[in-house]
């Protein structure tokens, strides 16, 4: 017994079940495996059903033997309608609940050193840990400058800037980013009719309860948002900033170890890709492409797609377009939908090319692409920045509304299209940012692109904090 080999630091993963949550966390739950700790992804049953055939589980397993999946129900029964925001009431009550019996039963044959919890499940999360006397991390899958506006969501409120009344006045009561953000600049959450609105709540309580945790783990770099960061130090004892973490998991995994692709392939999770683009990508001159996609949860009326598309054509510019299957809303109530997907494929042979979904960090690196249509949300910034390719934003819901003002007002990468939707508007923008503006903003990005690659180096901020990250969690094996 004396001669038994210690068994390593065991991590259980729990993010919140949307695409955008479960990327940035899967990503680095294969890095701690990669570093030797024991890891456990736990997915709610609804999205552990959908991953798995997007995996090559038996590549990933042999590549991370100490890498698991396992699953909770999510409080919905199994063929609800989920959406971004009706998951809310019943994923919180549904996890701890859950959390706590797989702690007991599934678990139990393994110590739990800690908890990496996302940040807005920390009520649930940081309660069963506190019960079970198990350390939880928070991981905010945001910007560093969001969840640093998610802690003041109450002051707003108390400022009477929630509901929001006049969307182009200057928010004051933020600290650090007075002169920054208007009313429409705010988190998209704040966009509510009343200020006992039960989802804005939900987000108030996580907030206060993901200050019980005992660190913070950011998917950012500290040369992009060391002011905020700096401000969300006085909340949290330790910060870990690891972004962008696509591009870290690059070097440490794929580059120093084995060149061939993960087994898990972030960007093809939930979506079956059409790489089709690649190849006509290879024909376009270098810069000379619009990469548009709004992410993996927005829904667009008929009318909005039209717009964009006109706007896109009229700039004259190629453009890749994704158009994902359930995108148009009203897809499964009628056939318009179908037939308008078909006329515009048709439409656009000559122009560009429509995808159902697209490798976008491979579209992202490629040379042809000069620049990239969002929705803003922080994992395609993070990998629209990396590869030094500038933005314009056209945001939702969530984080993208706050994520979108950086991107124009103060990191200066790229445009801001915030609640705007006209042809006329598409094509300037296009215009701006592949011609007009073009010089302006590509100076500055590529300052930024070059941060952000040697953050993620060997000695850089992100590959250092990762180090401590890690041997954070091995300390706390001795405090069992």
């Amino acid at each position: 017994m004396e001669n038994q080999k210690p068994q390593p630091p065991h991590v259980v993963f729990l993010p919140f079940p949307a695409l955008g949550h479960i990327k940035p966390m899967l990503k680095l739950a294969e890095l701690l495996s990669h570093a030797g700790l024991q890891v456990t992804f736990i997915n709610t049953q609804h999205i552990h059903h959908l991953l798995l055939p997007s995996i090559d589980t038996d590549a990933l397993y042999r590549r991370f033997p100490n890498f698991n999946f396992l699953s909770i129900p999510d409080g919905l029964p199994p063929h609800h309608p989920r959406t971004f925001l009706n998951i809310f009431p019943s994923i919180s009550s549904a996890t701890v609940t859950a959390l706590c019996h797989m702690l007991v039963s599934d678990l139990s044959c393994t110590t739990t050193t800690c908890i990496i919890a996302d940040g807005i499940m920390s009520s649930s999360v940081v309660t069963a840990g506190e019960e079970f006397g198990i350390p939880v991390l928070a991981f905010r899958t945001f910007s560093a400058c969001c969840t640093w506006a998610n802690f003041h969501l109450s002051k707003l409120i108390e400022e009477g800037e929630v509901p929001l009344q006049d969307m182009d006045k200057l928010v004051t009561c933020i600290p650090g980013l007075e002169n920054v953000l208007r009313c429409r600049d705010l988190p998209g959450i704040c966009r509510v009719e009343r200020a006992e609105d039960p989802i804005l709540e939900f987000f108030i309580n996580e907030a206060k309860a993901m200050l019980r945790a005992s660190a913070l783990i950011l998917n950012t770099f500290d040369e992009l948002e060391a002011p905020i960061i700096s401000k969300l130090s006085s909340l949290f004892p330790k910060i870990y900033t690891i972004g962008p973490l696509h591009a870290l998991s690059n070097v440490r995994i794929n580059v120093n170890d084995d060149p061939s692709p993960l087994a898990s392939s972030s960007t093809s999770i939930l979506w079956k890709e059409d790489k089709d683009c690649i190849t006509w990508l290879h024909s376009q001159p270098s810069k000379s492409v619009v990469f548009a996609s709004l992410g993996s949860i927005a829904s667009l009326t008929q009318e909005q797609i039209l717009e964009f598309w006109h706007g896109l054509v009229d700039s004259g510019k190629s453009f890749l377009l994704v158009i994902r299957p359930d995108l148009i809303i009203g897809e499964d109530s009628s056939g318009n939908s179908a037939q308008l997907l078909t006329d515009l494929q048709e439409r656009t042979k000559g122009k560009g090319m429509i995808v159902s979904w697209a490798p976008q960090e491979q579209v992202l690196s490629h040379p042809a692409v000069g620049g990239f249509l969002t929705h803003g949300g922080w994992n395609s910034i993070l990998e629209s920045t990396h590869a030094g390719v500038p933005m314009i934003c056209w945001p939702v819901i969530s984080d993208q509304q706050v994520n979108s003002r950086f991107v124009s007002e103060v990191w200066r990468v790229g445009l801001d299209m915030k609640d705007r939707c006209e042809r006329g508007v598409v094509e300037k923008m296009v215009r701006d940012l592949m011609e007009v503006k073009r010089d302006e903003i590509m100076k500055v990005m590529d300052g930024v692109a070059e941060q952000a690659r040697k953050s993620v180096e060997e000695g850089g901020s992100s590959y250092r904090n990762l180090e401590l990250l890690i041997q954070e969690i091995r300390s706390m094996t001795t405090l069992i």
